[in-house]
């Protein structure tokens, strides 16, 4: 495609190459270093004048690191005369953040939406946001991309029958109505009482999961105790199996001990965060690529097309 030009910078290169094959455009070429101190100094080392750009950069573990580096890269392409820079963050970090919950606390995912606008962003294209709203927060405009057309695949394809749609708390009911009517199942909601950031614990079933196979379906696992609290919960309410669906892996912390201990069958999870060591030697945990959804996105903005006509 003439005209347009994909680069990637450090935090997913497994995605960004199944992106790049997707699209059959090679990645352009780009330095970035480390200063001794920390501080990250980038290059672009082709010319990019009067090309529409598109940078993938998922703002995951280190997620500090890959902010600035793709605040860099921005301001990079905006001063080497780019027509139009879309970032493309399959997994946008401090998403969570996204109201007061507490005085004197800020709003962070707020503060790194104005960092991108003013780094130069001209249009932003994610993934399951935590909160739909924190489209709102940018100046500019957000395609969030729903990970449930490659994950409802998946399901129909590895179970027939006997299913409940698990929300692991209140705040996930809307997604797992929406999956459960689409694959013609039940519903259930674990009420959970979360007692501090990262900790939390399920105390009741509200729906049946007697002898059935339970999907729980969540944004994302940090740390893995929502879900494996759930399980186990579930699992006492009588469910022969249980499964969990989640599209961002964070698994940070105790989350691969927790999930081999627990009465999870399996995770299964989209590659917009690249899995560490130790999860990629979990047997229960699975991946799915999202690169070809991703990759169509950025053809249709490219070309001025409906994005969200992906997801009708």
């Amino acid at each position: 495609m003439n005209g347009l030009s994909i680069f990637a910078g450090n935090s997913n290169p497994l995605l960004a190459d199944r992106i790049s094959e997707y699209l059959a455009e090679p990645l352009g070429r780009l330095k970035v270093n480390r200063f001794s101190d920390g501080e990250t100094q980038v290059e672009i080392q082709e010319n990019v004048r009067k090309k529409e750009i598109f940078v993938i950069q998922s703002t995951c573990y280190p997620v500090n690191d890959n902010l600035v580096e793709l605040l860099l890269l921005i301001d990079a392409f905006r001063r080497s005369s780019a027509s139009r820079i879309t970032a493309v963050i399959p997994y946008f970090g401090y998403a969570r953040q996204d109201k007061k919950v507490s005085p004197r606390v800020p709003i962070s995912a707020k503060l790194v939406a104005d960092l991108l606008d003013k780094a130069g962003v001209d249009r932003v294209i994610t993934m399951d946001l935590h909160a739909g709203q924190i489209q709102g927060f940018f100046n500019v405009p957000v395609d969030n991309l729903y990970s449930a057309p490659i994950i409802i695949d998946d399901i129909k394809t590895r179970f027939s029958e006997d299913l409940v749609v698990v929300s692991p708390d209140a705040g996930g009911v809307e997604r797992a109505r929406a999956y459960a009517k689409r694959i013609n199942a039940g519903l259930a909601i674990v009420d959970k009482r979360r007692s501090a950031p990262n900790k939390a614990k399920a105390m009741a079933i509200i729906g049946d999961v007697q002898d059935k196979i339970a999907i729980i379906i969540d944004d994302m696992a940090d740390t893995a105790g929502t879900l494996t609290e759930a399980a186990s919960v579930i699992r006492e309410k009588g469910a022969r199996e249980v499964h969990a669906y989640c599209t961002h892996p964070v698994l940070s912390g105790p989350a691969i001990d927790r999930i081999n201990n627990s009465s999870l069958n399996s995770l299964v999870a989209t590659d917009t965060i690249p899995l560490t060591e130790e999860a990629k030697k979990c047997d229960k945990i699975k991946t799915l690529s999202i690169a070809k959804l991703v990759g169509e996105a950025i053809v249709r903005s490219y070309r001025g097309d409906s994005v969200n006509s992906l997801f009708v």
